[in-house]
């Protein structure tokens, strides 16, 4: 067997120009086809920052429609209210406020569509109610999906009532 001679060999000069310039096309491929999607839960919600003022005057001319939940023991919807008026318990409920807010809005646009576009929905949760509930009320309150998908929005200021200790 022969071997070669090394005395001889070069160093082999690899050229970085093609891998660059390949890294940047895919780079600026996949920045071109990146589909931006709206985050999801994106509530226009107004916090209380504290007790309420007696000066503290809201844009609506109407008063806002109230929605009050009530937790059981577990921290499970127990009792839901929309504006006084008792909807019952459970996930049934909020289907309920779903169905009272649409009633509420479609009185609302006789009157006009900007007094609809004003019009606020203030929730007021039992301070051990699970999360979900509270969202699924917001939900309930902000609109529907229509037949095709397309959502059907009905109220878009939601805010919270101060907040109750247990």
């Amino acid at each position: 067997m022969k071997l070669r001679n090394r005395v001889g060999e070069r160093k082999i000069d690899v050229n970085m120009t093609p891998m660059i310039d390949v890294v940047f096309q895919l780079l600026i491929f996949f920045m071109c086809t990146l589909k931006v999607i709206e985050p999801e839960g994106d509530f226009d919600i107004s916090m209380p920052l504290g007790a309420p003022s007696a000066a503290s005057v809201t844009d609506a001319d109407l008063p806002p429609f109230k929605v009050r939940m009530e937790a059981d023991a577990a921290g499970d919807l127990q009792t839901l209210f929309f504006n006084g008026t008792s909807l019952g318990g459970g996930e049934q409920a909020l289907a309920k406020l779903n169905s009272e807010v649409f009633r509420a809005i479609t009185a609302l646009q006789a009157i006009g569509q900007e007094q609809q576009e004003k019009q606020e929905v203030e929730i007021d949760p039992d301070y051990d109610l699970h999360y979900r509930y509270i969202i699924n009320a917001i939900g309930a309150c902000s609109g529907r999906l229509g037949p095709n998908g397309i959502p059907v929005r009905y109220i878009s200021r939601i805010k919270f009532a101060p907040r109750r200790e247990p």
